[in-house]
């Protein structure tokens, strides 16, 4: 196995091209356990870590642009994205130990296709955006699009993801992100959720979107949920719905870490935690973003 780092963008695709066993890592936290595991060892490793570009995190253009490769400590530490995104900060900052932050990347934590990746439901609920290239250009593709199943990605041979761009959220809009494991740290999801909330200045929800990760082969969108709560004042009868949504909508397996009936409760329970939160949060940011 060759490991390589190069400097460019246009580097790293030629290298992909040259090798056709070959693969990229943002971080390489899962590489090792994952070639223990039995996955096939590549004879070319790309580690994209030394790519100016895609380690890099600004607020341009009514936009957050997260480079591909940018440490997860760094976002979950950026105090400006925290205020507006505190969500995908709160998922950032539960990958794994702190040195493992230092490692990881949002670029890994999707392409990995893991069912629970932490900071997926987060960047799906806010719109993001992946930006791919390849030796063909540059295209674009929302979050959600990009994993097709455990370990399965709709990416091309050659392509990799470089950057995630997140609109601003708009006033009196916020996220939230919330998990249940079995240990208190360093452990895989059963299952998650994430929401984001926009309220009009009476309370009422003029946008939603729900999210539930662990809990099927993909990241799931809550619709019934979100058509429950579009357009109402949050209370209990509607939590309640949102709940039998959030349930209904997950296809999650039984393992040792939980049964179906297991997770489906939980996710129920997390999506009414989130919007909560995601309310509470979204009635103190007031004003213009």
């Amino acid at each position: 196995m060759k490991y390589v780092a190069p400097e460019t963008i246009d580097e790293a695709l030629s290298l992909l091209n040259s090798e056709s066993e070959s693969c990229v890592f943002a971080g390489a936290t899962d590489l090792i356990p994952q070639i223990r595991g039995g996955r096939p060892e590549p004879r070319l490793i790309v580690d994209l870590k030394s790519i100016p570009s895609l380690v890099n995190l600004s607020c341009i253009d009514g936009a957050w642009k997260v480079g591909a490769a940018t440490p997860v400590a760094e976002i979950k530490d950026n105090q400006e994205l925290k205020n507006e995104l505190p969500g995908l900060s709160e998922a950032s900052g539960l990958i794994g130990s702190d040195q493992i932050q230092n490692r990881a990347s949002l670029g890994g934590n999707l392409c990995t296709a893991s069912p629970g990746a932490d900071t997926v439901p987060s960047l799906i609920v806010n719109g993001a955006t992946a930006v791919i290239v390849s030796k063909a250009g540059t295209r674009t593709m929302p979050v959600a699009d990009v994993v097709t199943g455990p370990g399965s990605t709709s990416l091309k041979s050659g392509e990799f993801v470089v950057e995630f761009v997140i609109e601003r959220p708009p006033p009196r809009t916020a996220d939230a992100y919330q998990r249940f494991i079995p240990r208190t740290e360093m452990d895989i999801a059963v299952v998650d959720a994430a929401a984001r909330i926009t309220l009009d200045e009476s309370g009422q929800c003029t946008g939603v979107s729900i999210a539930i990760g662990a809990a099927a082969p993909t990241v799931v969108r809550v619709p019934v949920a979100e058509k429950a709560l579009m357009g109402k004042l949050i209370d209990d009868e509607i939590l309640k719905e949102v709940m039998a949504a959030a349930s209904e909508a997950c296809d999650p397996i039984d393992d040792k870490r939980g049964t179906k009936e297991y997770r489906r409760q939980v996710a129920g329970v997390l999506a009414k935690r989130v919007v909560l939160k995601a309310v509470e949060r979204a009635e103190k940011r007031g004003g213009s973003s």
